[in-house]
């Protein structure tokens, strides 16, 4: 069966969704899913999962990726409850019609934004962080009021079959239910139409879940990938940027969609930040690296194989070790590397970070901007204004001056791409708002039929000039709500 969690709910032969499909459609629109105390207390049974199942998601993830408790705490647990507490906190004030200023013609009447769920709406999880990107965009979905179908990733296993077997318990099975299965089911279940669909996951498979939407006129977010720019200045501290890209590269593997994906410096730089590399990454992971519980492993063989491919592009300066039986590669480092090698074709996604001179900022920004927009953008500088030259002549979905990706741990700040990194974004407010519908809505008089008669023909010069001049002023008082 791969619909997990919908005891009762039989799959048919030919078709396993559509039962399960129909009966969250029956639910969403019996209401239940609207009321501020139902959304409340589906956030609170995901919350109760995350603390209940700690130990067990934690151990899911070591088996998968070979996470330290350190890593899954901080990157899938913590993060997930953070989003929780913060939708919790804040559910009512997001649920509450938002006023709008209005003009002289609609001075007397109610103008505001209600902000109402999609319906039935599908999450298509990837497997790098199976918790956090599984979770997060389904704290918005309920916070929103909608029923979910919840697609984890098939590669990350053990902590699919957690989601599969364990976080249905916490939930309402009659508006959520998790389905199972690789890209033959989930090609099945995009021929299904929902009201929006959130998708994490690659560039090329992105292009295939828009196009299945498209077939139903269906929203979209999608979360892809890139190639992450990270220009270093020449006015910088070798060894802090070294200690902040090590970390940032390395964490989870290098298996993270906003890890910097290489580096652009001048020769002088690199030969200045090569020994600091060297020297960062031995006191994070030690002179084994391979013995480190901090440092995880590739996902699985097909990953493997691919990413010791892309150790024969350029020359290996530092790391450059393997071994297939453990799925394991050493933190490495390429230098001599030319853009048209493979590693800059696609999106490592491992830990295997490649260094390209260039002769100045100018050069940098022209590089970054030949090639598609990345999903985040990085600039190290003791100079402020060379990082703000950076972030203003270039675009990318996401920016950091001198640091990882902490720009994305903050709640208040949007996540998501731009061009060929995606569109649409979330967490905090902005994921409840991606799961909802801003409503148009103006209220107005029964009666006034008198002063609403302008409009109406026959027309005259003075009846324009006045409904224009209403039209176009700005009301002084705002009517409440």
């Amino acid at each position: 069966n791969t619909v997990a969690g919908g005891a009762g709910w039989p799959a048919g032969p030919m078709d396993p969704f559509a039962d399960t499909l129909q009966r969250l459609r029956e639910t969403f629109s019996s209401g239940r899913t609207r009321p501020a105390e139902f959304r409340a207390t589906q956030l609170k049974g995901l919350g109760r999962f995350l603390q209940e199942n700690k130990q067990l998601l934690q151990e899911a993830l070591a088996q998968d990726l070979h996470k330290s408790t350190f890593e899954s705490q901080v990157s899938e647990i913590s993060i997930s409850q953070s989003e929780i507490n913060l939708a919790l906190r804040n559910l009512r004030a997001w649920m509450k019609d938002e006023k709008v200023s209005k003009n002289l013609a609609t001075q007397l009447d109610s103008a505001f934004i209600r902000k109402e769920p999609f319906g039935l709406v599908l999450i298509i999880a990837p497997w790098n962080y199976p918790v956090n990107l599984t979770l997060m965009p389904l704290v918005g979905a309920l916070a929103a009021g909608n029923c979910v179908v919840l697609k984890p990733s098939e590669i990350s296993k053990s902590t699919e079959k957690v989601l599969a077997e364990v976080l249905p318990r916490y939930l309402d099975q009659s508006c959520f239910a998790v389905v199972l299965g690789g890209p033959e089911e989930t090609g099945q279940l995009l021929e299904h139409k929902f009201d929006h669909i959130f998708f994490t996951g690659s560039p090329r498979v992105g292009k295939i879940v828009m196009t299945a939407a498209a077939k139903h006129l269906t929203p979209v977010t999608l979360e892809l990938g890139g190639k992450n720019p990270c220009y270093v200045d020449d006015n910088c501290d070798p060894q802090t940027v070294a200690n902040r890209v090590a970390w940032f590269r390395y964490f989870n593997t290098g298996q993270t969609c906003v890890a910097p994906d290489y580096i652009l410096c001048s020769p002088e730089t690199q030969a200045r930040l090569l020994p600091a590399l060297q020297s960062a990454i031995t006191r994070f992971y030690g002179d084994d690296p391979r013995a480190s519980p901090d440092l995880g492993r590739i996902i699985n063989h097909k990953h493997f194989q691919r990413l010791r491919g892309l150790l024969s592009c350029g020359r290996v300066a530092i790391g450059g070790q393997s071994d297939d039986s453990d799925r394991y590669i050493a933190p490495t480092v390429l230098v001599d590397v030319q853009e048209t090698e493979p590693v800059m074709q696609e999106e490592i996604f491992g830990p295997i970070l490649p260094i390209l001179n260039v002769r100045g900022l100018d050069e940098a920004i022209d590089f970054i901007n030949r090639r598609e927009k990345p999903l985040a953008l990085y600039a190290f500088s003791n100079n402020s204004q060379v990082v703000k030259r950076v972030l203003a002549q270039t675009s990318s979905g996401g920016f950091c001056g001198n640091d990882g990706f902490m720009h994305m741990t903050l709640s208040s700040l949007p996540f998501g791409g731009v061009g060929a990194s995606g569109m649409g974004n979330y967490h905090g407010k902005f994921s409840f708002d991606t799961f909802s519908h801003h409503r148009t809505c103006l209220l107005r008089s029964p009666g006034l039929e008198k002063i609403y008669a302008i409009r109406y023909p026959p027309h005259s010069p003075r009846n324009l000039r006045v409904l224009l001049t209403a039209m176009e002023t700005r009301s002084c008082s705002c009517t409440l709500l």
